[in-house]
């Protein structure tokens, strides 16, 4: 693919930013993302600066990040559980589908 340079608007601000070809919609949605988050922050009043703006933006995201990444983990486990108890259920099944067969034909004999 190749490069291309994208013009997104935070706060105001006009940057260019380079990306693949077919990356472009998710950096523009990305960047609009972004500037919503620090319009908001923006407008409590309670921080000045476009700087502290983006320190406080990246730290909100970056919590949120790892609140998901701690979630994601917990679902991970309990399927991770739950799989191990419908293996172990099948094989248990397998085994008395494995017995009933073997005295079935023994005593088909």
């Amino acid at each position: 693919m190749s490069q291309v340079s994208v013009s997104v608007h935070i706060l105001e601000r006009e940057y260019q930013v380079m990306c693949e070809e077919d990356e472009r919609e998710a950096l523009v949605a990305s960047a609009q993302a972004l500037n919503g988050r620090m319009r908001d922050i923006r407008s409590t009043g309670r921080i000045v600066g476009g700087e502290r703006i983006a320190v406080m933006t990246a730290l909100n995201l970056i919590h949120e990040l790892m609140q998901q990444k701690t979630a994601q983990s917990l679902s991970d486990r309990a399927l991770a559980a739950r799989l191990q108890s419908l293996d172990a259920t099948v094989a248990v099944t397998l085994e008395r589908i494995g017995a009933t067969e073997t005295n079935g034909t023994a005593q088909g004999s």
